[in-house]
């Protein structure tokens, strides 16, 4: 009974930690769905436009009609805003050549086209999406990594977000040919919202996680750069001059932390934990699984589970890259123990319930047997006749000494 409080706190803690460890990991595996579900709705617009009028109305219109639900600050108060999926829709000719543009809903003045087969043209500089989708075949299709501006952790902290691209491009054709390419570019935020607003142990979906409590959910590409994550310094992105930012190595990391420059490449990471290498290695062949590592002095527990989306320049198994979902240990085990302590507490009430009522249950017996003890002994007086008591006596003794003689 005095163990029973220990049996069931560890029998629980068991239980517990199992169950969590698997709704994580159940949950990765949703978010990675979700997000395959969302970019294979991209690659349908992507062949719709293929297919409308090549007008700056229909364009225009295309684009105002695709709108996703996207939860925004707007006057320091968080709303939800249905918001363009897409901030860019261009029609591109054989030559490279911008001959239809749309930014943000507006259309891109003649004299601002450019032609983007030279890559420093391109919005971030370096872009080279016109030559690696002008070469596909017919109905095959062309996805850009995470694309746009680096955002260092001094700009993060006063309230400056990673804002970007997915450029998904296929080229179109005519009777001559090879005609151009269609470019759809997708609003970035759209991705993130997916893990930025998750946290792995919680039903309810957060504005922005915080990647101090060490409870929050990342997803990084096939190079193993990441290009989702709460703290937005750590996604890899470009510098002005189209350069892309250098992700911290054994080599950099002290250079790198103090100037708040923290991009990241879990295959450049082995150094701090060499699960971060494994993980990564493990998601790009297409694995699933569980790892715990160090990061920045932090042990965590994260699950991963690889984005099911393909194209020409994302084939099997790596496919877009991977989801992975991190809980900090110790503060897990806070709340793990939380529990215990609360399940300890209950048994221990309960075992003191269960010695009171022992014990009054006793106490009631004993005066229950001591009433049947009296009643048995007043019934076996009661058949007794009075005065006999000395006759049976007396007739006992009159046999004993009738015997010696």
């Amino acid at each position: 009974m005095f163990k029973l409080g220990v049996t069931i706190k560890e029998r629980a803690v068991n239980v517990l930690d199992a169950k969590s460890q698997e709704d994580i990991q159940a949950r990765a595996v949703n978010t990675a769905n979700e997000i395959a579900s969302f970019l294979m709705e991209c690659k349908k617009d992507l062949q719709v436009a293929t297919i409308i009028p090549s007008t700056e109305n229909v364009y225009k219109q295309f684009v105002a009609e695709n709108k996703k639900p996207l939860w925004v600050k707007r006057d320091g108060k968080v709303q939800q805003a249905f918001v363009p999926l897409y901030k860019e829709l261009a029609l591109i000719d054989r030559n490279g050549n911008e001959k239809i543009k749309i930014v943000d809903g507006q259309t891109v003045p003649a004299a601002k086209l450019v032609n983007v087969s030279i890559p420093a043209n391109t919005t971030y500089k370096s872009e080279t999406y016109f030559a690696k989708t002008k070469n596909l075949n017919k109905g095959e299709i062309y996805v850009s990594p995470v694309t746009g501006w680096y955002v260092n952790k001094a700009a993060f902290d006063k309230g400056e977000r990673f804002s970007g691209v997915i450029r998904f491009a296929t080229p179109i054709f005519d009777q001559n040919g090879f005609a151009g390419i269609i470019v759809l570019s997708v609003d970035y935020r759209h991705l993130a919202q997916f893990t930025d607003q998750l946290v792995p142990t919680q039903a309810e979906r957060v504005f922005e996680a915080n990647a101090s409590t060490g409870n929050y959910a990342f997803v990084f590409d096939p190079r193993g750069f990441i290009i989702s994550h709460p703290s937005d310094y750590h996604i890899v992105g470009y510098n002005r001059d189209g350069t892309i930012v250098p992700t911290i190595t054994e080599q950099n990391i002290k250079e790198l932390t103090q100037k708040g420059a923290e991009a990241l490449n879990l295959f450049d990471m082995g150094f701090l934990d060499p699960n971060l290498f494994t993980l990564a290695k493990e998601s790009v062949a297409g694995k699933s699984g569980t790892k715990i590592y160090k990061f920045h002095g932090i042990t965590k527990f994260v699950a991963y589970t690889p984005i099911k989306f393909y194209a020409s320049n994302l084939p099997e198994p790596a496919g877009f890259g991977c989801v992975c979902l991190g809980v900090e240990i110790e503060k897990y085990n806070e709340a793990m123990q939380k529990v215990t302590e609360n399940i300890e507490k209950e048994s221990k009430a309960w075992t003191a319930t269960v010695i009171f009522i022992l014990v009054a249950a006793m106490i009631v017996l004993f005066f229950i047997m001591l009433l049947l003890v009296r009643g048995i002994t007043r019934s076996l007086r009661a058949e007794i006749p009075k005065g006999s008591e000395g006759d049976v006596l007396s007739s006992f003794n009159d046999d004993e000494d009738e015997d010696d003689k």
